[in-house]
């Protein structure tokens, strides 16, 4: 079942980048959150996202918004990526795509790698914008625009 717009973020949990447990009821109708899938630490478009949204981080936590990135990569490999490249957000480690799989989220090139897509969601936990490219960087302007509009 794949997450629309209007629809309500299921809660999940995860490791993080340090190993620690994270619930997602924790920050899930507290505040605008965007969460981005991406299929693969330090692959080149990838690492053009991340840092692209680490660039722009503040520009979304002045909005009062948090970021996520969420792979199938092991929490060593977040720990490794957010390391080499400053990532400022929160990375969470889902190998057994669970969390891919709540969220609906489908798979690009005949299924063969993990697709790319970002939500936007709003401080009550209603989605509010689905964006579906393999093209890394745009899903920052489109995910900064849509956090834009839910602040009066």
């Amino acid at each position: 079942m794949e997450l629309r717009i209007g629809d309500k973020v299921p809660f999940f949990k995860a490791k993080n980048t340090n190993g620690d447990d994270f619930d997602s009821v924790s920050i899930v109708g507290k505040k605008p959150i965007v969460i981005y899938f991406y299929p693969k630490d330090n692959t080149s478009v990838c690492t053009a996202q991340a840092c692209s949204f680490r660039d722009q981080y503040e520009d979304f936590t002045d909005l009062g918004a948090e970021v996520i990135g969420i792979s199938s990569d092991s929490v060593e490999s977040h720990k490794d990526f957010v390391k080499q490249h400053h990532l400022p957000f929160i990375l969470l480690s889902d190998g057994d795509k669970k969390i891919r799989t709540l969220f609906g989220v489908p798979s690009s090139l005949l299924g063969l790698i993990p697709g790319r897509v970002t939500y936007v969601i709003d401080k009550e936990g209603i989605v509010k914008m689905i964006f579906n490219s393999m093209k890394g960087q745009n899903h920052i302007v489109k995910a900064l625009e849509a956090i834009k509009k839910l602040i009066p």
